[in-house]
């Protein structure tokens, strides 16, 4: 199997600047040295895995640069660049753009008129995309991409807003397994998940509510935020070895270790990985 690489951007410029999310208020700011140990502490067990760690440089204005999931959908060598749904997002695009092309990646732009927040909403489970959609992603953006890619997409319809990305309450373990808080779908979604992916695991409200969902998985290490033991108890039974950091400064922005990172070489459990 090939090195892991993940995209990262330093929190230089990290902050609560404007609220687009339930989680974030500018009246509870982040506490800017936490905030960059909790990210320096995630790039050194992502390290640890043996993930390579590559960096976007940080810009001024653009506090959620940081949150490099949204960034796009990474497919071999092609990217479908995010479009975001709210103006404050949308200047990040210009700079993942930049970094993807210099870095050798073919980078598709989503069709135009609808929103696409990248690895945020779109998450292979083998070689099924789930696409979750209403809050920040338009489910006929996502055929329309799948169509680019030629790949099997299962849109997701979110419900709750505090789960207003797919990656905040589903977590895909590997090519038949995966985990999920089942309160941020419509029956529907619940039955679609269920109908799809062989072996799929509740997560406890409790512990969705501290981004258990939000995880990262680089082979059988999974990675999340603290506050998760009852999941960390499961993975440890399904012969997984959880890891838990804490990422509260980043929580308070609606984002854990997930949304952290972009897996450059696909999520491990992409069809497509050979």
């Amino acid at each position: 199997m090939s090195t892991p690489q993940i995209l990262m951007c330093p929190p230089q410029f990290y902050g609560i600047e404007y609220e687009i999310n339930p989680w974030m208020s500018t009246a509870r700011q982040a506490d800017h040295a936490l905030a960059n140990q909790q990210w320096a502490d995630l790039r050194a067990i992502l390290e640890k895995t043996g993930s390579t760690i590559a960096e976007v440089v940080p810009v001024a204005g653009l506090p959620d640069l940081v949150f490099t999931a949204n960034a796009a959908l990474v497919f071999g060598k092609r990217a479908v660049l995010a479009h975001f749904k709210h103006a404050q997002r949308q200047g990040e695009e210009v700079h993942f753009r930049a970094w993807l092309e210099a870095n050798g990646w073919e980078v598709i732009a989503p069709p135009p008129n609808f929103s696409f927040e990248g690895a945020g909403d779109a998450l292979f489970c083998g070689d099924t995309l789930f696409a979750g959609y209403r809050m920040r992603s338009d489910a006929r953006g996502h055929q329309a991409i799948v169509e680019l890619l030629g790949v099997r997409v299962l849109p997701l319809e979110l419900v709750d807003p505090y789960y207003y990305h797919l990656d905040t309450c589903f977590c895909p373990l590997a090519p038949d397994e995966a985990i999920y808080f089942p309160a941020a779908f419509d029956d529907y979604g619940r039955r679609v998940l269920a109908e799809n992916v062989p072996h799929l695991h509740e997560v406890a409200e409790v512990e969705a509510r501290n981004f258990a969902c939000n995880a990262v998985v680089v082979g059988k290490s999974v990675i999340t935020n603290t506050g998760c033991p009852e999941l960390h108890s499961l993975l440890r039974s399904l012969d997984y070895n959880p890891v838990d950091t804490p990422l509260s400064e980043f929580v308070k922005a609606g984002g854990s270790a997930k949304c952290l990172t972009l897996r450059l070489d696909g999520e491990e459990a992409a069809g497509w990985k050979v």
